[in-house]
């Protein structure tokens, strides 16, 4: 075969790859899933913690509201907690923080709650940084990303409201002139709290924050106008594939996160002496604050083998996960391990949110086909128990990502959705 011929053939290959990038929202199933873990875990922990919340975030809390203040001029960091110390101001941050985390794991108008679900964990987390187990880190990371992704166009309102207005359409059917209302309200009232933040310098002192807010919204208007008047234009085309590159390129880069996470937890965990010997775990297990279950603790560390094992296989696990990625079967049986791992830890250590945001984070990996059947699943338990309520949409020609049809997650409102 000559050169030009493999030329040719790799040029193709080239062209083909940055056609499917371009064209398509890759893992739609998995930022599905980071989207649901994410969401449900704040939720969870912000339930869990309402009748402590004025001691931990608000005008109880030992790290003083002037505290704080002076930790964010010097740090710049965003949290609409500073806007006002009053416990009023606090009420309705939480609630927001709360019921945007509610309405994102359901995927109603997924852009918009997404970014309210970002400004609730900085504001929340922000403004006491010494509250957490650990999560609250990556939930951090996550809700930042989570606004550049399509995370609602599965499993969500969204998708469901898509796939209406799509055989609404191919049923003859007139949209309304103004489309779904809440849309462009939210648009409204979001873009003037934008306004007032951006001209009073609430956003913090960083450029990435003010910035990223901005081409959302922007974008967001952009995308309505766009596809209510011109649908099949150039333009819509252009902004499908800002969103595409946009939605892949993160979810790539939550990839590159969890890697990291597991990478530099595993390679500390080797210089440790503790770790060394095979003895770490037995040293929590003792600890009065890491002992939910102190009989079942006791039974496990009375076990020297067992201690070693899963000392062990902690460090190997965490070390090898990132270059086994490579390798599909190998990389399955890791990541059931390392859910396990944070099932366990969850039970014995007493930490389920870090738990549940560890494995919202490890379910990037998931594989497509099961991530299918175990939807699959869900839809057919819910359609014996409810069996009045309709479906949500999925895919409609086939079970991957290149042959089902594209919904945008905010109704064909959004440029990064």
């Amino acid at each position: 075969m000559s050169t030009a011929v493999l030329g040719r053939k790799a040029d193709h290959k080239v062209v083909r790859g940055i056609q499917h990038i371009t064209s398509t929202p890759l893992g739609r199933y998995q930022s599905a899933v980071i989207r649901i873990g994410f969401s449900a875990t704040y939720l969870f922990f912000l339930l869990r913690e309402l009748p402590h919340r004025h001691e931990m975030y608000g005008p109880d809390a030992p790290w003083r509201w002037d505290m704080a203040q002076q930790l964010i001029s010097g740090n710049q960091s965003f949290t609409a907690l500073m806007w006002s110390d009053s416990t009023v101001w606090f009420e309705i941050v939480y609630a927001v923080a709360l019921v945007s985390a509610a309405l994102l794991m359901v995927g109603w108008h997924t852009r918009a709650m997404s970014v309210l679900f970002m400004a609730g964990v900085l504001s929340l987390q922000n403004r006491s940084i010494f509250m957490g187990d650990g999560g609250d880190n990556v939930i951090h990371l996550m809700a930042i990303y989570l606004v550049l992704t399509r995370c609602g166009q599965v499993w969500s309102l969204d998708a469901r409201r898509a796939a209406r207005q799509e055989r609404a359409e191919t049923d003859g059917q007139r949209r309304p002139v103004w489309g779904n209302v809440a849309g462009p309200v939210l648009w409204v009232v979001l873009g003037l709290v934008l306004i007032v933040a951006s001209v009073t310098d609430g956003l913090g002192g960083t450029w990435w924050l003010p910035t990223l807010l901005w081409f959302l919204w922007v974008g967001e208007g952009a995308w309505w106008a766009v596809n209510r008047f011109a649908p099949r234009s150039q333009s819509r085309i252009l902004l499908d594939v800002v969103a595409n590159l946009a939605h892949n390129a993160t979810l790539v880069v939550i990839m590159a996160e969890v890697c990291l996470i597991y990478a530099t937890a595993g390679w500390y965990k080797i210089q440790g002496s503790r770790w060394q010997d095979g003895t770490a775990l037995y040293y929590p297990l003792k600890l009065d604050y890491f002992t939910p279950w102190p009989g079942l603790s006791d039974i496990l560390a009375s076990s020297g083998v067992m201690v070693m094992v899963l000392t062990y296989g902690t460090v190997i696990v965490q070390v090898a996960f990132p270059f086994t990625l490579f390798n599909r079967r190998v990389k399955n049986v890791l990541l059931v391990a390392m859910m396990l791992e944070h099932a366990g830890i969850a039970l014995l250590l007493g930490l389920p949110f870090f738990s549940m945001a560890m494995i919202a984070a490890d379910s990037v990996f998931l594989p497509t086909v099961f991530l299918v059947w175990l939807g699959g699943r869900v839809t057919l338990a819910r359609g014996r128990l409810f069996p009045g309520r309709g479906k949500v949409p999925g895919p409609r020609r086939g079970e991957d990502d290149e042959e089902a049809p594209q919904h945008s997650d905010d109704g064909g409102h959004t440029l990064v959705g």
